[in-house]
């Protein structure tokens, strides 16, 4: 696989799509980016601030679910919109994962930022991590 990437598939009422990436951490970063995708269109964005992310979980699809909705709290409550990620390092201590990372982006301005679609939340519904021949592939569905 040469580059990391992201495609939203067809869902009957929420947003689904699956993350690619050679690395575990490079498909953490696609899945930030597809769901930010969703709510707004993010190149346009300038990371002028930055945030630590550091997370512990049971699980892989668990960890993601967590990173996600990190994500999605500090875009609704702090008012930051995200346009570039950066995972450092997803590593697995005994039954747990470790996920240290940041997150890059901008206060929201209304009259600036155009959002496309509202994401209420990361859902558990088909969420799936796998290991692929390539890398690793996430599935992931957002209510919205």
């Amino acid at each position: 696989m040469n580059t990391p990437s992201f495609e939203y598939l067809p869902h009957p009422a929420d947003v689904r799509f699956t993350a690619h990436g050679t690395t575990l951490e490079e498909t953490f970063e696609q899945a930030a980016y597809a769901m930010f995708g969703v709510i707004i269109q993010n190149d346009t964005l300038e990371p002028e601030m930055s945030v630590d992310i550091e997370l512990e979980s049971e699980g892989l699809e668990n960890l993601l679910y967590d990173y996600l909705s990190e994500l999605l709290y500090l875009f609704e409550v702090e008012e930051i919109v995200f346009g570039r990620f950066r995972v450092d390092s997803i590593e697995k201590t005994g039954s747990t994962y470790i996920l240290k990372g940041r997150a890059f982006g901008e206060s929201i301005d209304i009259e600036r930022h155009n959002f496309e679609t509202e994401v209420k939340a990361v859902t558990y519904h088909q969420l799936k991590v796998e290991k692929e021949d390539e890398g690793y592939r996430a599935h992931v569905i957002v209510d919205t």
